[in-house]
């Protein structure tokens, strides 16, 4: 699961998690295992990527989130299905806020204890623009060149998301 910033990525993946069993794998819990991002209580670099090259040898996995490039095509050449949220910018823009405004009231679902949102928030914000202009041209070239050996879901409407979802359940509900 893969894409700009605010694009519900996490949303998707906790709920694809669910309705197909895969186990979810959010990179900011694994970098922050004690759960308390304030406090600095994260994984070495070193200890991350062994715990990123662990979770890649498993036979089942969804990873959410961001660490690097360099790992997240890793990832990418590792996985099975790749799956793009590809919304236009000014919706990442819009649910970055609405996270923002959701994250004053209580922490955002999936994030580590103690995250500051209104600073994660302001991170967000600044890779919005490089993200869209570096990333975005990279990631629908990698979607191009895979979807002939992986299975590709470049997902670019919030109503493409709920359709992909929609038909997992009714994948695994048949089997």
């Amino acid at each position: 699961m893969f894409g700009n910033a605010g694009g519900g990525k996490s949303t998707l993946a906790r709920r694809l998690a669910a309705v197909t069993g895969l186990p979810l794998y959010p990179i900011d819990i694994i970098k922050y295992p004690e759960g308390d991002y304030l406090a600095g209580d994260a994984a070495t670099p070193d200890e991350y990527v062994k715990i990123h090259a662990d979770l890649l040898n498993r036979d089942q996995w969804i990873i959410d989130g961001f660490d690097s490039v360099a790992l997240a095509w890793e990832r990418f050449a590792a996985a099975d299905t790749l799956v793009y949220v590809d919304l236009p910018l000014l919706t990442h823009g819009r649910w970055v806020t609405k996270r923002l405004i959701k994250g004053l009231f209580r922490n955002p679902e999936g994030w580590p204890e103690n995250t500051p949102v209104w600073s994660s928030t302001l991170s967000s914000y600044r890779v919005l623009w490089p993200c869209h202009r570096r990333l975005t041209p990279r990631y629908r070239q990698l979607v191009a060149d895979a979807s002939s050996s992986k299975r590709v879901h470049h997902l670019k409407s919030p109503a493409e998301m709920k359709a992909f979802l929609q038909a997992v359940k009714q994948e695994h509900q048949s089997i």
